[in-house]
C-alpha cells in the first residue's frame, strides 16, 4: 500500500520523500542524474519514492516508483502516499498546481523553476539562472553552489590544470545535449569541415537526437580524424580528453567548468541565451544563438584557445577558480532541514477533506 511506512531496525519511522522529474525541453539527462545522486545520498535515512509521469525518466535502480500518467494521478498519488517532502524538477510550474500541492505536502523543494509556481514552493534551487536585475525571492537559492557533479567526475576535476598545451592534432569535442532541437550538431560540424588545419573532432550525439545521424556520418567521412559517437557510456572521459569543447549553454558548461577545459558556447534558444553562467567572466566564449552564428566567428572562437596559450590558461583558470561541482552536501542538508522542520502542518483532517 502507498501509505505504508518503512520502519528500520532501530524502530524509528523514516520520513518519506517523493521525487518527481519530468523531461523538460532542453534540460537533457542532468535532472534525472541529479535526482539519482540525491536519492542515493539520502537512501539510508529516508523512504524515497519516485513519481513517474508520462514525460519522466525511469526511476533509478533500487528505488520504488509509482506511475502518475497525468496531473490527476499525480495528485492522487501524493494524497495516498502522504510524503513529508516533495522534490520536483519539472521545468516551469503553475501557481494553481503548487498551491494545491501545498495542502498535501508539508515541505516542497523545486529545482530550476522559472514559472509562477516556484513562488509557492518552500525552497527553489536555481542552478540555471538568468541575467536579471530583478529581486529574487528569499526562498530562491540562485547560483552555481547547488550544482552537483557526477561522482565519476571526481578523478577528472580540474583536469585542465594538469594538461599540457595542445599537440599537433588538437581535439575538439562537439556536444549539444540529448535533444539538440535546433540541430546545432549538424551546423557546427558543417562549419568545422572548412578548417584547413589538422584537428581531431569527436561529435557526441545524444540519446534523443531527433535528426538523421547518417548525414553526420557522411560528413565525417569527408574529413580525417572525425568521429561520430552516439550516446557513449564514457561521455565524461571523452570530454576530459578534449582541448576545446563546443556545446550549448544549459547544464553542460557547468560540467565543463568542473574539469576546466576551454569551451565555446552556442545557445539553442532564447531561454538558453538569457542564462548568466557560461560567460567570459567564468572562462567561456559565448557566441549567442547557434542558428545565427557565422562560420568565421565559430572557427575563430574554436581556434583561439588552441593557438593562443595565454587565452587557454586564462579560460582554465577562470573555470577552476569557481570550485564548482560540490553542491550535493549542501542540497542534502537543506532537504534534511525541511524534513525536520516542515513548513506546514498537514494533518489527517486536511487529507481526509481532499479524498
Amino acid at each position: 500500500m502507498l501509505h505504508e511506512r518503512v520502519i528500520p531496525i532501530d524502530g524509528q519511522e523514516k520520513k518519506r520523500v517523493a521525487i518527481y522529474i519530468s523531461q523538460s525541453a532542453g534540460k537533457g539527462t542532468y535532472p534525472a542524474r541529479r535526482a539519482a545522486m540525491i536519492a542515493l545520498q539520502l537512501a539510508a535515512e529516508t523512504d524515497i519514492v519516485f513519481l513517474v509521469g508520462a514525460d519522466s525518466p525511469p526511476a533509478p535502480d533500487g528505488f520504488r516508483a509509482i506511475s502518475t500518467v497525468n496531473s490527476t494521478a499525480f495528485l492522487q498519488a501524493i494524497t495516498a502516499m502522504k510524503p513529508d517532502l516533495l522534490i520536483r524538477d519539472s521545468g516551469s510550474t503553475l501557481r494553481e498546481e503548487v498551491e494545491h500541492i501545498r495542502e498535501l505536502v508539508p515541505s516542497i523543494i523545486h529545482f530550476d523553476d522559472f514559472g509562477d509556481g516556484g513562488n509557492f514552493a518552500d525552497l527553489v534551487f536555481q542552478t540555471l539562472y538568468a541575467d536579471s536585475n530583478d529581486k529574487v525571492p528569499d526562498h530562491y537559492v540562485v547560483g552555481i553552489e547547488s550544482f552537483i557533479a557526477d561522482d565519476k567526475m571526481a578523478s577528472l576535476k580540474q583536469i585542465g590544470l594538469r594538461k599540457q598545451r595542445p599537440g599537433p592534432l588538437p581535439h575538439l569535442v562537439i556536444s549539444f545535449g540529448d535533444e539538440d532541437a535546433g540541430n546545432l550538431t549538424y551546423r557546427a560540424l558543417r562549419h568545422m569541415m572548412q578548417l584547413q588545419i589538422p584537428l581531431k573532432v569527436t561529435v557526441v550525439v545524444g540519446e534523443k537526437y531527433a535528426h538523421d545521424t547518417s548525414t553526420l556520418r557522411m560528413m565525417a567521412l569527408g574529413r580525417r580524424n572525425t568521429t561520430i559517437l552516439e550516446h557513449p557510456q564514457h561521455f565524461t572521459e571523452v570530454c576530459a580528453d578534449a582541448d576545446v569543447i563546443l556545446c550549448s549553454s544549459g547544464y553542460m558548461p557547468y560540467e565543463v567548468a568542473v574539469m576546466g577545459i576551454p569551451c565555446v558556447v552556442l545557445a539553442q534558444n532564447d531561454f538558453e541565451l538569457g542564462l548568466a553562467f557560461p560567460k567570459e567572466q567564468h572562462g567561456f566564449i559565448h557566441l549567442g544563438l547557434g542558428r545565427k552564428i557565422k562560420q568565421s566567428s565559430l572557427l575563430n572562437a574554436v581556434m583561439e584557445p588552441l593557438l593562443h596559450e595565454p587565452l587557454r590558461k586564462k579560460a582554465i583558470a577562470r573555470q577552476t577558480a569557481l570550485g564548482i561541482g560540490d553542491g550535493k552536501d549542501a542540497v542534502c542538508e537543506a532537504i534534511r532541514y525541511y524534513l525536520e522542520y516542515p513548513k506546514r502542518p498537514v494533518g489527517k483532517e486536511t487529507l481526509n477533506m481532499l479524498h
